[in-house]
């Protein structure tokens, strides 16, 4: 029977069934990819400016460390594209498992560089050599994830059924942060020498139990039916010439995506100002609070159990643009958060752990409303055969601009105006109205048919 035959014919409960197992295992491995990629911003913010950056200024330092962060940043659309193509091409199911592969051995390795004062600045080249490695793996899995998870769901549930991918951002988050903040409650000597080393470390226990659940994950019917029908098509093709060479000649999903670059662009800056402000509060809020003397553990806990709380509006924001559409609901998120950034760094400056907890609590409640939707807002924009690669290069580049210079951008900002937390406010607002044009001007994709839908 062909896979056309078989998606038409599967009875409800069994896609259902296939489908929650689909949504938990994406959910379980894109959380164990962004325990790997977000631990990295946790020791961007409170250890890399002292082990690979000594001797310079407090906040130059904290510059230069986040410079080495974007470069996980940089590396994403790369990524994107290179797993896009095979994922398009070959399938979703095998890419995932090679990009948690190397995700899982960069971040291991990244426990084991040395700090400046054996390697001197070469320890720092390897920070980013295997920081651009990690941004590789992670703009392939994105991608992969949503799309299993989306392409398994029934047309009224996919936000809902992709929002679980972007859900395993704050729960990476969390798992990072709590096992961060525990090495963190070390004296500070042994901390900054080799506690912040171990949640690194651990990445190879994490592998292991991600690549068992990727080898369970089912390919997608969506995917698998679009690959049949584009080969009858060919083979029909190839009867109907004489030169079979021109009827045969390869279709290139990135080619398909740049021939309406509209759409790509579009997105791209739509989905920036979200990147943005997740990202600023996982860096640079963190070493605010504590440069304005905060403890720095508690600050730590503070901001996993506030991302704790969010995968629950994570999930909602997803649900709710089921119901209420894609759009409306980023935009509702991206208006509140401009109007919460003043009152958010008054709580963070506040030195008061509870108020601080408030402040990244509030903060990423808002944010999720935006975060939730925007995995099924990307994906749902391209045809299936160059899903893939749209959706990852779209996204990818999302966070490039979003979220790849922000801290650094914000930290330079910040340090320039005299340590006035205005200018950073400014920068932000910017950003989220940039965004809300873009949202505005890109077409509704909530009832948009997957296997019909034009790249």
């Amino acid at each position: 029977m062909s896979q056309i035959s078989q998606l038409q014919s599967m009875d409800a409960a069994t896609k259902r069934k296939e489908a929650r197992t689909v949504i938990a295992s994406s959910y379980l491995g894109s959380t164990i990819e962004y325990y790997d990629f977000l631990l990295y911003a946790t020791a961007a913010a409170v250890v890399f400016p002292k082990v690979f950056f000594s001797g310079m200024d407090d906040w130059v330092g904290v510059v230069a460390a986040y410079g080495t962060f974007a470069a996980g940043y940089v590396a994403r659309p790369l990524g994107g594209v290179i797993f896009g193509h095979f994922g398009d091409k070959l399938g979703r199911k095998g890419m995932l498992i090679v990009s948690m592969l190397v995700m899982g051995l960069a971040s291991a390795l990244i426990g084991l560089v040395p700090g400046a004062s054996v390697a001197g600045p070469w320890g720092a080249v390897m920070l980013v050599v295997l920081r651009v490695f990690q941004g590789i793996a992670v703009g392939g899995e994105w991608g992969g994830a949503a799309l299993m998870a989306l392409e398994h769901s029934e047309s009224g549930k996919r936000g809902f059924a992709a929002s679980f991918v972007n859900a395993g951002a704050p729960s990476g988050a969390v798992l990072g942060t709590l096992i961060m903040g525990a090495f963190s409650a070390l004296p500070n000597s042994q901390f900054l020498a080799w506690g912040w080393r171990v949640p690194f470390l651990l990445s190879f226990v994490l592998l292991a139990v991600g690549m068992f659940v990727r080898l369970k994950v089912s390919e997608s019917p969506i995917f698998q039916a679009a690959i049949e029908q584009e080969r009858a098509a060919e083979q029909e093709r190839v009867a109907r010439t004489a030169d079979n060479r021109a009827a045969t000649k390869p279709v290139i999903p990135l080619l398909q995506v740049l021939r309406r670059p509209k759409t790509l662009i579009f997105t791209i800056l739509a989905g920036a100002a979200g990147f943005a402000l997740q990202v600023v509060l996982a860096t640079f809020a963190v070493t605010f609070a504590v440069s304005k003397g905060a403890d720095r553990q508690g600050v730590l806990y503070a901001f996993a159990a506030a991302s704790f709380i969010s995968i629950a509006f994570v999930i909602l924001g997803g649900r709710l643009s089921d119901k209420f559409g894609r759009r409306p609901v980023m935009i509702g998120g991206l208006v509140l958060f401009i109007a919460y950034l003043v009152p958010m760094f008054q709580l963070l400056s506040s030195n008061n752990i509870l108020l601080v907890f408030v402040a990244f609590t509030v903060g990423l409640m808002i944010h999720s409303t935006l975060f939730g939707p925007l995995a099924a807002f990307v994906s749902e924009q391209f045809g299936t055969t160059s899903r893939y690669t749209g959706a990852s290069l779209g996204y990818q580049l999302a966070t490039l601009l979003g979220a790849g210079f922000t801290p650094g951008i914000v930290a330079q900002i910040f340090k320039d105006s005299g340590q006035n937390t205005a200018s950073v406010v400014f920068y932000l607002a910017a950003m989220s109205v940039v965004s809300i044009i873009f949202i505005l001007l890109t077409r509704e994709p909530k009832n948009n048919d997957l296997q019909t839908v034009r790249p």
